[in-house]
């Protein structure tokens, strides 16, 4: 195997684990459910998961830093060398409450570079996978993936536009440019966490936008959507995701064709 092919294999061999004990928690009468410090819940799903993942990477690669979002970080042997980037649940409010759109998300960067990515939503039956320079593909698995890329929209008059909630640009001050934007294209909806992002990298959207993420919410995204031939940035147009894990940041997704478009529109702070 060549480049990331065996980090890549072992990134769904991870995501196998953590859909078995997702899955298994989902909808469960037992679940139980905490408030973290930043009042976010927090099942034992969440942190199972996160167990289990540390635990293989133990294994499978003791050299490399962890950065989990419950459990934090684990330094690597060499601090600027590869680091796995892990969001056991991303979604934890629909999970608690039964909405089937939640995944894990798993990420490897090596150095600065975003080289894996997987995103495994197994209650949608669906999962979402790419390494650097071998294309992102989306499909039940591994072993039934098809290759995806991201739409032909060149105008925004024609885009899917989709969002997380408006309550976060509002308090970015920015709720004014986000509806102006919104009444601009074809189509507005809001799907939320990592499934708007995705759905622009298999085409099915054409803009996804969310006005602040961790970067376990993110890293996984990124990969995925360059190699599908997206383009994600902040609203300044810099690279996602921030390098400190406690900064979190602004991420726009394209089909990269209305990114300039998109970002000269929402880096507009209300007017006073």
């Amino acid at each position: 195997m060549t480049g990331y092919a065996a980090d890549l294999d072992l990134a769904h061999l991870l995501a196998d684990r953590a859909d078995a004990i997702a899955t298994a928690r989902f909808r469960a009468l037992d679940l139980r459910v905490e408030s973290k410090p930043d009042l976010t819940p927090v099942s034992d799903a969440d942190t199972a998961v996160e167990r289990e993942i540390r635990a293989l990477l133990a294994e499978h690669r003791p050299a490399d830093g962890v950065l989990g979002e419950e459990y934090g970080a684990q330094r690597a042997s060499d601090p600027d060398g590869r680091r796995w980037i892990i969001d056991p649940i991303d979604g934890t409010k629909n999970f608690v409450r039964g909405v089937p759109i939640w995944a894990t998300l798993i990420a490897l960067y090596d150095g600065d570079r975003p080289a894996v990515g997987v995103v495994s939503a197994p209650a949608l039956g669906r999962r979402w996978w790419a390494s650097l320079g071998a294309g992102a593909y989306a499909g039940p698995g591994p072993a039934a993936g098809e290759r995806i890329g991201v739409s032909a929209v060149r105008h925004l008059a024609d885009a899917s536009f989709c969002y997380s909630s408006l309550t976060g640009w509002e308090r970015a001050g920015r709720l004014d440019a986000m509806l102006d934007l919104m009444r601009g294209t074809w189509r507005t909806r809001a799907y939320g966490d990592f499934y708007g992002h995705m759905l622009v990298a298999e085409g099915a959207l054409d803009v996804m936008v969310e006005p602040e993420l961790s970067l376990w919410d993110v890293a996984a995204l990124v990969p995925i959507i360059t190699e599908a031939g997206g383009t994600v940035t902040d609203l300044a147009g810099r690279a996602v995701p921030p390098g400190d894990p406690g900064t979190d940041s602004s991420v726009v997704t394209t089909n990269g064709a209305l990114h300039a478009d998109i970002l000269a529109r929402l880096d507009r702070p209300a007017e006073r």
